[in-house]
């Protein structure tokens, strides 16, 4: 967290540079007149999402690349009633850099048509269209309307030259790849009328300039207007007493197209540099928090075998070792006998807890005839040694068993056993996992050591220390603490 807190002024020092290059290109190429005039949405709904969805975005990430390179892109993605169409093409007078400028933001537009299957937007400097269907022959259509501006009125000298000055842009349009821009002077006075027109592309020359006749015709109703646009199927139009055509772009193009890789590149880094922080970021908080996790499960089962009375009366210990009988006896203490116990309850009471350490503390308790080792560590020498049916009772007459099946479910269980009882805690399975390989023939992983178990040495680990065997401290495990009135864990 260090390290990403001190490579945030790094950031903010590159974002501020990075700013201001986007800025500094923007005063010398020109203005990319990002400023939306009109959106329009079709009227059919899509049909179906999880197809549609899809083809739309590989359409724009197609119409993307041609952009950067030229400034005018068409792509098709997909078939049947969920292909898509997609056409994206910036005005004449914007250079490469401007023109990415206004597509981003046309892009980020155009997806509220959504559900519709189809939709178009004007911006002042450029124009994006998505439909079902092959549209890019079309240069006339319903749709096609005049916005007129309402911030001043003209006089009619300057109608008359924003008139002239529409002729001559058809003209030249029609005779330059379907492109004009036009400052007509106004007589007597310093200003001028300034006009805007263009074609789509994929019109062939009869059909730019039909298209912009009719919108020339269609603009001109906004006089005595200072400002018009003309929004048709295969052109747009635009006239204003505001210069708002930028210059020539000239090297500009080359030179945005430069600056467009440098930003890409630069960009690109950028991304990856906070993606691989973040993702280190989570990772270690992840790690932490786990560690936490772990240490607090750990204190509370402490604190909860700390807590549980662990005295039990005479009559259920005498129920529990049969009235002390000598085959349940273990061996002798420095306080007496000790005796093997059977608590169906209690041992039930464990499995429902699900708390590790206590499970491991009280499986601890159980001590084998020579009273210095666990029945859990002699049961792992015995699987180390793959001798686990050394380790049944006799009683069991399994040697005299002619079912194998039974003698491999009890080796299963003494595995699935070694699993849950495990050092490491988080490689035990979870109750309900343990009851699964215990049902089914799945192949079970080999177990690590228990906690008790030094696997080096077969010995038993020091856990004085360990704060999850907090009633240890001072106690040997070959000193017995169990007489015929109380029940402690070792």
């Amino acid at each position: 967290m260090t390290k990403a807190i001190q490579s945030i002024p790094h950031r903010r020092i590159f974002f501020c540079l990075f700013g201001y290059v986007l800025l500094s290109e923007r005063v010398v190429v020109g203005d990319p007149r990002a400023q939306t005039v009109q959106v329009m949405c079709g009227r059919q709904l899509e049909h179906n999402s999880t197809i549609f969805v899809p083809n739309f975005v590989a359409t724009m990430e197609n119409i993307s690349e041609q952009m950067r390179s030229s400034g005018f892109g068409v792509a098709v993605s997909g078939s049947g009633p969920d292909i898509n169409y997609g056409l994206a093409q910036c005005y004449g007078d914007l250079s490469l850099l401007d023109c990415v400028l206004c597509y981003a933001e046309a892009r980020t537009i155009l997806p509220q048509c959504y559900p519709y299957n189809s939709g178009r937007i004007f911006l002042d400097g450029c124009f994006m269209r998505s439909e079902n269907y092959s549209f890019y022959e079309e240069y006339m259509g319903p749709g096609d309307k005049a916005v007129c501006g309402n911030t001043t009125r003209k006089n009619s000298t300057f109608a008359e030259s924003t008139r002239q000055a529409v002729s001559q842009a058809v003209t030249s349009a029609s005779n330059n790849q379907g492109y004009a821009g036009v400052q007509f002077p106004v007589p007597g006075t310093n200003e001028s009328a300034y006009v805007l027109a263009n074609c789509w592309k994929t019109l062939n020359a009869s059909s730019c300039r039909a298209c912009l006749e009719n919108a020339s015709a269609s603009v001109m109703e906004c006089l005595p207007s200072s400002e018009g646009r003309a929004l048709n199927t295969g052109c747009f139009m635009r006239y204003s007493d505001t210069d708002f055509l930028n210059k020539d772009p000239g090297n500009g193009s080359s030179r945005g197209s430069i600056v467009i890789i440098v930003v890409s590149i630069a960009s690109s880094l950028v991304v990856l540099g906070l993606g691989v922080s973040m993702g280190v970021y989570i990772w270690k908080r992840r790690y932490i928090m786990k560690k936490r996790r772990g240490y607090n499960e750990a204190q509370k089962s402490a604190r909860t075998l700390n807590d549980s009375s662990l005295n039990f009366k005479y009559s259920t210990l005498e129920k529990a070792t049969g009235s002390f009988d000598d085959t349940n006896k273990l061996g002798q203490g420095g306080f007496g006998s000790v005796y093997k116990v059977v608590l169906h309850w209690f041992l039930y009471a464990i499995v429902v807890t699900k708390n590790t350490c206590l499970n491991a503390l009280l499986i601890a308790t159980v001590l084998s005839r020579n009273y210095t080792e666990s029945l859990v560590i002699l049961t792992w020498k015995y699987f180390q040694a793959g001798k686990v049916e050394e380790l049944y009772d006799p009683n069991l007459t399994l040697h005299n068993h002619h079912d194998k099946n039974v003698k491999n479910d009890v080796k299963r269980a003494v595995h699935v056993a070694l699993l849950c009882t495990q050092e490491i805690s988080s490689l035990r399975p979870t109750m309900s996992k343990a009851l699964q390989m215990l049902k089914t023939e799945e192949l079970l992983p080999r177990p690590s050591n228990p906690p008790f178990i030094d696997e080096m040495t077969m010995e038993l680990n020091d856990t004085s220390e360990d704060p999850c065997y907090p009633l240890n401290s001072g106690a040997l495990a070959s000193i017995a603490t169990i007489d015929n009135s109380s029940f402690h864990p070792r």
